[in-house]
């Protein structure tokens, strides 16, 4: 298929889209029940959830996975948005201070008709992610870099903005309304269309993205698959309550993950595994992937 994003080559797209998969590190790492349970999961909600949304044991556990995996992934995405910009002409990705520094001695049009020569960037993946104080930590920052700089402008660029914008920022700081026309809030498929001239080159940019993104994770030595292996441990302690019923003793067993110690779970549990109360969760862990190994030694 032909290329065609003029502001990077198909092996500099390439190589950013590897370096962020990688960026991933632990997180493609298997799953086993003591690391799934490592911040303690709450087992009252994932009982909730498992019958509100009619879903298995093994979609439930799954989701909780994703969700855990998702929640520390959200940085290597920022990576991506952030750090692409290193390979377009006039950019900078400082290691501190800005996120991106645009420079352009033909000058930048601003839309308020106002011609600068550099842009600093502060740059969010979500419209949200920021409270008042931050947003007012941010504005000062932008403030002051004008106030240095009167051949400048400071944009905060969303990656996920409510619509694609180029607007004069307008915020609060100390409970008054500001804002100031070279201060403004850019969503990101403007903020490439400045920097390449191409007012649709972010959408060709997404347009490339799956194919690079397969290419990388099916080159060989690219991704491991990760084998986890939790409900199959939960199922090998749910089979120390083979007297209650299917649903109840997988329910026990996740119960154990958070109330293992708590009064009327702690006996039940020592009686099963023959263990000490202060290292019950430890003998759960060690019991339930003993006999997920046995498990899979023997087939």
């Amino acid at each position: 298929m032909e290329w065609n994003l003029d502001f990077i080559t198909e092996e500099e797209f390439k190589n950013h889209v590897r370096k962020t998969i990688m960026k991933y590190g632990e997180k493609l790492e298997s799953y086993d029940l003591k690391r799934f349970n490592s911040n303690l999961i709450d087992p009252i909600k994932l009982i909730f959830d498992k019958s509100v949304y009619r879903a298995s044991w093994e979609e439930i556990v799954n989701n909780e996975i994703f969700r855990q995996r998702d929640k520390s992934s959200n940085n290597d995405i920022g990576y991506f948005h952030q750090n692409i910009f290193s390979y377009f002409k006039g950019c900078e990705v400082p290691q501190a201070g800005w996120d991106v520094i645009y420079k352009n001695p033909d000058g930048i049009q601003m839309p308020d008709g106002d011609v600068v020569h550099t842009i600093y960037v502060e740059m969010k993946n979500k419209h949200n992610t920021m409270n008042s104080a931050s947003s007012a930590k941010t504005y000062i920052k932008m403030q002051g870099q004008i106030l240095e700089d009167d051949d400048c402008a400071c944009f905060l660029v969303e990656a996920i903005a409510k619509k694609s914008q180029n607007i004069k920022w307008t915020t609060k700081v100390d409970g008054k309304k500001v804002q100031h026309r070279l201060i403004r809030r850019v969503s990101m498929d403007q903020f490439y269309a400045i920097l390449t001239g191409d007012n649709e080159a972010f959408y060709k940019m997404c347009m490339a993205l799956p194919r690079v993104i397969n290419s990388v994770v099916n080159e060989e030595g690219g991704v491991t698959v990760p084998n986890d292996t939790v409900i199959d441990e939960l199922r090998n302690v749910a089979e120390l309550y083979s007297d209650q019923t299917e649903e109840l003793s997988m329910a026990m067993a996740v119960y154990m993950l958070g109330f293992n110690s708590y009064t009327g779970f702690d006996d039940k549990m020592i009686q099963k595994i023959d263990g000490e109360n202060e290292k019950t969760l430890k003998r759960i862990y060690e019991y339930a992937k003993k006999l997920n190994e046995t498990y899979l030694k023997d087939k």
